[in-house]
């Protein structure tokens, strides 16, 4: 070996030497940074996100001090706050109780249970209004009998109601509001699933009457059941009390009927023609049927308007 090559040897050893043994020489340590996620755009606000925050800024604005102090300067705006205040307040509770009770006293003098009246109040929501309330009366007609039991005494039965007569009301009145039986102690009433499942009923049947007019609305049709030259359509109707069968008429002579479920979609179809019933025309109007077997009321319009000129 030359002694250039051991000379460039020996200083590579003794720098090497120096890095590993002085503290200065280190070379200083790699740091690895963890870069942050993706920041994505912030989404929009919604529509539901934009009423939230001006509800909360006009709540704000109203109970603010200088807000207050200018309402109770002005008789006028002072009952306008009180009158807003007050149907809110209202709506919000028939919102949110759906079902309430409440004690009358029967004017009767010959009443059973001393007049007493036990009321219930049904709350329904049809078409982004509030209807009439409806109200099942109850009274207590075996308070007086000796031969049942003490509990027995205390049974419910139905006295007056509101409800149409297509609710199926005694039925359920039989199935959770049993008369007493002294030697079937193990019957009980529930006024709860009675109240539930008069409430689902009367909601379904304004469901089915929704559909109806939204049937009548979308053909063209007005309340005279006249003029659907566009559509072809000259009546949507009810064919029963329940709304569970519609009718339906073209301006050509055929008729059809509608069978209408719990939920207000379009479960079967059937057309007349003068032939006699046309099948054809009923799988080609409820040709998409829903995996619940079941079609929207709009699809429907839409196709009974299309077979208008057929």
């Amino acid at each position: 070996m030359s002694s250039s090559s051991a000379s460039a040897s020996d200083q590579y050893l003794r720098d090497t030497n120096t890095r590993l043994t002085h503290p200065l020489t280190h070379p200083s340590p790699i740091t690895i940074t963890m870069s942050s996620p993706l920041r994505t755009s912030p989404q929009p606000p919604t529509l539901d996100d934009e009423i939230s925050a001006l509800q909360s800024k006009t709540s704000t604005l109203l109970t603010s001090p200088s807000t207050l102090a200018l309402l109770s300067s002005d008789p006028n705006l002072t009952s306008q706050s009180s009158l807003h205040q007050s149907h809110h307040l209202q709506t919000l509770y028939r919102t949110c109780a759906t079902l309430t009770l409440f004690r009358a006293q029967d004017p009767d003098p010959n009443a059973v249970d001393a007049g007493s009246i036990l009321g219930l109040r049904i709350e329904v929501v049809s078409r982004a209004k509030f209807l009439r309330p409806y109200y099942v009366l109850f009274n207590r007609p075996w308070a007086s009998s000796s031969s049942l039991p003490g509990p027995q005494r205390k049974w419910l039965r139905v006295h007056r109601h509101t409800v149409p007569s297509c609710i199926p009301l005694s039925g359920l009145a039989a199935r959770y509001l049993p008369s007493p039986d002294k030697d079937d102690t193990r019957r009980k009433q529930d006024l709860g699933k009675f109240a539930r499942g008069v409430r689902r009923e009367v909601v379904r049947y304004h469901a089915r009457l929704g559909t109806v007019a939204d049937l009548r609305k979308a053909a063209g049709l007005g309340r005279g059941g006249d003029g659907g030259d566009k559509s072809g359509l000259v009546d949507i109707s009810p064919a029963d009390a329940e709304v569970r069968h519609v009718s339906v008429e073209w301006g050509d002579g055929r008729t059809g009927r509608l069978v209408i479920g719990d939920d207000g979609e379009v479960e079967k179809l059937v057309v007349v023609g003068e032939n006699g019933r046309d099948r054809e025309a009923g799988r080609e109007l409820l040709g998409g049927l829903g995996l619940a077997g079941t079609v929207k009321a709009e699809e429907v319009v839409r196709r009974l308007a299309g077979t208008g000129g057929a």
